[in-house]
């Protein structure tokens, strides 16, 4: 590798040391948000308790959440006031989802899901070649692999050299042959997390039993902006009584974000647990609803216009 290669090599890391930085910064202004949401801290007080300025908080926050510390603490806010009114009213998806479901699906972009055959489930990737990669996005560090089906594989992790991480990856396919090449993967991450309109299709390799996969496609055609309790999502695909199973399901979930589980909740109106941290499921939950309203603006009309 010559010098020049050296250097870009060594500004690449630095650049994703910092975004990386930068979303631990965020993901510690949101905890301290949720857990002080009560008392409605300002800009000023969150900045001191993630220790940046007021200004840098704002400008990172803006930046990698998509919507300012302000705003995120008013949907908090409203999301509570709203579970409060379902718990009176014992109804849980219509308040999310009224006048939400209608423009377009995860930055509009298309999923195109295809099972693993029996036959590969049971050779355990035997003769698949899986290239996988590692890439900052808003949300902090993921994994990501893919074959050349689809994408099977996307986790959060803490490291862009975690061994856990990629021993996850080989448990999954133990006879299949990684590959890395963050490159690679650099622009299928990308379109994960972008809001650019009419991309093709991004196509996802599933693998799971008939019952887990379509708990995940159900989920996909769950539109940004809405959440779904997990009896709900039990009768969305005709398996009312089978809320454990469901919850299974969402536990064997290898794709984040393109399946998102992020947006299941508690039949009590409270956001639950998420394996990779309740931190950066409020911040998916957030910037979806953001989105969400601001397709409704483009459009001429709004949310409380479509009710």
């Amino acid at each position: 590798m010559n010098e020049d290669s050296n250097a870009n090599a060594a500004v690449a890391t630095g650049e994703l040391d910092e975004r990386c930085r930068a979303y631990e910064t965020v993901a510690r202004a949101i905890r301290f948000v949720r857990q002080h949401r009560p008392y409605q801290p300002g800009l000023q007080e969150i900045a001191e308790h993630v220790g940046v300025s007021p200004f840098h908080l704002q400008r990172t926050f803006s930046v990698w959440a998509g919507i300012s510390p302000k705003r995120f603490l008013q949907y908090l806010t409203s999301a509570h006031a709203r579970s409060l009114l379902r718990a009176q009213n014992d109804v849980l998806a219509t308040a999310y989802a009224t006048g939400l479901s209608g423009p377009g699906r995860l930055h509009d972009l298309l999923v195109a899901c295809d099972a693993v055959t029996p036959g590969e489930v049971r050779s355990l990737g035997e003769g698949l070649r899986i290239t996988y990669g590692f890439a900052a996005t808003p949300f902090g560090r993921v994994i990501a692999g893919n074959t050349p089906r689809g994408l099977c594989h996307l986790q959060f992790t803490a490291s862009d050299q975690g061994t856990d991480a990629i021993a996850l990856l080989q448990s999954e396919w133990p006879h299949a042959s990684l590959q890395r090449d963050d490159e690679a993967l650099s622009e299928t991450i990308g379109r994960v997390f972008s809001v650019v309109e009419g991309q093709r299709p991004l196509h996802l390799l599933l693998r799971g039993t008939n019952f887990q996969i379509k708990v995940w496609e159900a989920l996909i055609n769950i539109a940004p902006g809405n959440v779904v309790s997990y009896r709900t999502l039990a009768t969305l695909i005709d398996h009312p009584r089978a809320q454990r199973a469901v919850g299974s399901a969402l536990a064997r979930n290898r794709l984040a974000v393109l399946i998102p589980c992020h947006r299941v909740i508690r039949e009590n109106g409270d956001i639950g647990n998420y394996r990779w941290g309740s931190e950066r499921k409020h911040a998916l939950l957030a910037v979806e609803a953001e989105q969400s309203r601001n397709r409704w603006r483009s459009s001429g009309a709004s949310p409380a216009a479509a009710e």
